[in-house]
């Protein structure tokens, strides 16, 4: 396993203003199959995720060749631009409205700026942030056990459910 960076790393980003643009299914998918795409395109490993309202989190590790800063700009950048157009082209000009900023480079800001991307320089670190992404739906109320929220990496983990292709299993 070739990797850039000594430690993987946990990564948050967040909507503007905590606006619930991933709470459609589609939304979901766009950032299912940016992850995807990472992994295909040998980016980067995905460890673990997950998908909430107005966030997500990820454990993740950049391979040899890519930049963490570019990888991350390039997945915000494209993955942001595909929820405004899936909220202009829904209906969802509610949502839209909210995220205006009407700078001289953008209209809408989707993702808030200054990402937490936080290195992961041990185990017991890891296994942490594991069990906290894992987590979030069931402290959000959106389930009572962590592996049966389908926008999660939980499942991987606790019972072998490779649904999600992209992951790889942290072995630390």
């Amino acid at each position: 396993m070739e990797i850039i960076d000594d430690y993987a790393q946990f990564f948050t980003a967040t909507i503007t203003d905590w606006v619930p643009v991933l709470e459609f299914p589609e939304t979901k998918k766009i950032i299912l199959d940016s992850l995807q795409f990472l992994v295909e395109n040998k980016r980067a490993y995905i460890y673990a995720f997950v998908i909430m309202n107005n966030h997500i989190h990820l454990i993740w590790q950049i391979r040899s060749g890519f930049q963490m800063q570019e990888v991350q700009r390039d997945f915000l950048k494209f993955t942001g631009q595909q929820l405004k157009f899936f909220l202009q082209n829904n209906g969802h000009d509610d949502l839209l409205k909210k995220l205006e900023v009407n700078r001289k480079d953008r209209k809408y800001q989707i993702w808030q700026r200054n990402s937490l991307n936080v290195p992961l320089s041990s185990h017991s670190v890891l296994l942490q942030k594991l069990v906290y992404i894992h987590n979030n739906p069931v402290k959000a109320g959106l389930c009572q056990f962590a592996a049966t929220y389908r926008y999660s990496s939980a499942r991987y983990y606790e019972h072998q459910d490779d649904s999600f292709s992209f992951l790889s299993h942290y072995d630390g």
